[in-house]
């Protein structure tokens, strides 16, 4: 997948990946790849700017815990940011219907519309 595709999807993936339980940095990373079948590959220098961002809008609140035996900082989604994800769907429902479209498959009524 092109970088590029992805941009302006960040933070909707990331509350998206974040909706059902806290998890650390580098797991969130794990699971963009794993639920993309690895066409999603986040970068650090874009996952940890991204998620700062979203803990100052409100939309993540993180915090310090253990897990495998290491200190690492686990976000969870708060209310704002719920609501947040709730909009990027909506959003991306609209999108993804519009450009649908008009790049969907080419039918007949399509082909005679044209001429």
């Amino acid at each position: 997948m092109r970088p590029d595709s992805l941009r302006g999807h960040i933070d909707a993936l990331i509350l998206a990946v974040l909706e059902d339980r806290a998890l650390h940095g580098y797991a969130i990373m794990e699971e963009l790849a794993k639920l993309s079948s690895g066409a999603i590959d986040l970068p650090t220098g874009t996952l940890y700017p991204a998620l700062r961002r979203l803990e100052r809008l409100g939309y993540l609140r993180s915090k310090w815990s253990v897990v495998g035996g290491r200190q690492r900082r686990t976000y969870q989604l708060t209310a704002a940011g719920r609501r947040a994800l709730a909009d990027e769907r909506s959003a991306w429902q609209t999108f993804t219907s519009t450009i649908g479209a008009v790049l969907g498959p080419a039918t007949p009524d399509r082909a005679a519309d044209r001429t």
